[in-house]
């Protein structure tokens, strides 16, 4: 996989940038002035980055795995140390699908109904593959969400979640936060 170059990332012209981001040069970025990344990032191959009015703020410690899209006009928050599963896709804008309004971006604004809210994806989150994620959703610290699953709610933390809708299975460890105190007080 070959990743754009520091030089390249700056030129991109992001909101802001951190070290150790490695983006694929087959992502696909719009409006990178609307986009924040953080420290220690991977966004990897045919990855879509679309941001909308509210912008995308990808922070620290997060892998954004292949074939993953956010997308819309709401701001779309990933927190530290979540991790995005290939073909996940998280929206913060929505059509109307009632049938009383037009869809698509091609139609004018007056004949569509959109919703757009914002999407929050807590730390030490993991979507499974193939997973979407609707506008308006909360993600709490440390929920997990399993592959195939359409996350139509928001979620409680430390908590496992799968299906179509989404429904709760049970409670998540959380070990992994003394895990991420290592990594945070290791020299660098």
């Amino acid at each position: 996989m070959a990743y754009l170059s520091r030089t390249e990332l700056i030129k991109f012209g992001f909101k802001e940038v951190g070290e150790n981001v490695y983006i694929s040069k087959k992502a696909s970025i719009y409006n990178p002035s609307k986009i924040k990344i953080g420290n220690n990032v991977r966004i990897d191959d045919f990855c879509i980055l679309s941001a909308g009015n509210g912008g995308i703020e990808v922070k620290s410690y997060i892998h954004i795995a292949a074939y993953v899209s956010l997308i819309g006009a709401g701001k779309i928050t990933l927190n530290n140390f979540c991790n995005l599963s290939s073909r996940v896709s998280i929206y913060s804008s929505n059509d109307d699908y009632s049938g009383e309004f037009l869809t698509n971006p091609m139609v004018p604004n007056e004949f569509k109904n959109v919703t757009s809210k914002d999407v929050n994806i807590g730390k030490h989150v993991i979507i499974g593959s193939g997973s979407v994620v609707l506008p308006g959703v909360t993600l709490e610290e440390g929920v997990a969400i399993g592959a195939l699953s359409l996350v139509n709610k928001s979620c409680e933390k430390f908590t496992i979640y799968a299906g179509s809708p989404i429904s709760k299975l049970k409670k998540r460890k959380e070990n992994l936060k003394k895990l991420e105190e290592i990594i945070i007080n290791s020299p660098a």
